[in-house]
């Protein structure tokens, strides 16, 4: 029975750690840029499993074909879909961005759909349905509140996109290298390359201010994202993807309540537990029916 519930009580830790840390990202974002923050976020994930490396990293796993596998999630997971993500953080607010990320189970389906010909079900008819119609109640015309254009749900959406992908190849790695801690530190590392070099080529005059206060945020988002990422990958290890994403989809609701109750910097309404509540239980239902 404990067997069985770990890998829930690993998704959800992995749950509230995602969630804290985009609440760290947006406390970053007031004092420093956000381009130059996730740099920081990568930089203390990866620094992160590196230090942890003495415990875990065997030779081995580096001649086998998980190397190749995360060094491949890493071209584009997390520099990319974090750079999208935090753009779209930065644009739309922590808890719609955040509701945005949880259609990562959604993107998996329609990816299972498309490139492995698996059937169109009901479930997932039902729970695109309820997606659209939670984020139908934050972008419905006539929200004198909304200062964001249309464009912008791109954003958080495209992360999405690119996290379905990772968690697939990151599951099928840990096939050949069981070990959670391995797959967070290739992707990262390769990230981190990417980021830097994607950096380098700004072209622009901006320095950083290190003294800032939200480079310390950005730190304690790296923290909080290579803790989330470890989580997750270890419950990946223990437990099919369509088990695991619906779990880590609940990450909007933690969100809300650390928005809500611990920064005190947003209201909980009607309108945005019913936008939680559709989209969660949305991807919930597609990913746990499938």
């Amino acid at each position: 029975m404990a067997g069985d519930l770990l890998p829930v009580v690993l998704s959800l830790t992995a749950a509230f750690f995602f969630a804290a840390g985009i609440q760290a990202l947006n406390q970053g974002l007031r004092y420093a840029d956000s381009r130059v923050g996730t740099l920081i976020d990568i930089a203390t994930a990866t620094a992160f499993f590196w230090l942890l490396s003495p415990l875990y990293l065997e030779t081995e796993y580096w001649l086998s074909p998980a190397a190749l596998i995360f060094a491949a999630v890493g071209l584009f997971r997390p520099a990319i879909s974090a750079n999208l993500a935090l753009a779209g953080v930065r644009r739309l607010g922590p808890t719609l961005a955040s509701t945005l990320g949880a259609t990562t189970p959604l993107f998996g389906a329609l990816f299972g759909v498309a490139l492995l010909g698996e059937q169109l079900t009901a479930p997932l008819i039902i729970g695109t349905l309820a997606v659209v119609a939670g984020t139908m109640l934050e972008t419905r015309p006539g929200q004198g509140n909304r200062d964001w254009p249309l464009w912008a749900l791109a954003l958080p959406l495209g992360a999405s996109c690119l996290r379905s992908g990772a968690h697939v190849l990151i599951r099928i790695g840990l096939a050949f290298a069981p070990s959670p801690l391995f797959a967070g530190l290739v992707a990262y590392s390769v990230s981190l390359v990417v980021a830097f070099l994607a950096e380098t080529r700004r072209g622009d005059s901006r320095r950083v201010q290190w003294r800032s206060p939200g480079l310390l945020w950005y730190v304690l988002a790296g923290v909080m994202h290579a803790t989330a990422v470890w989580t997750m990958n270890a419950a990946l290890q223990r437990a099919p993807v369509s088990v695991v994403l619906p779990l880590i989809s609940s990450s909007p609701v933690f969100t809300l309540l650390i928005s809500a109750l611990v920064l005190r910097r947003e209201v909980i309404d009607r309108r945005k537990i019913a936008m939680v509540v559709l989209v969660v239980a949305g991807v919930a239902y597609i990913a746990a029916t499938r």
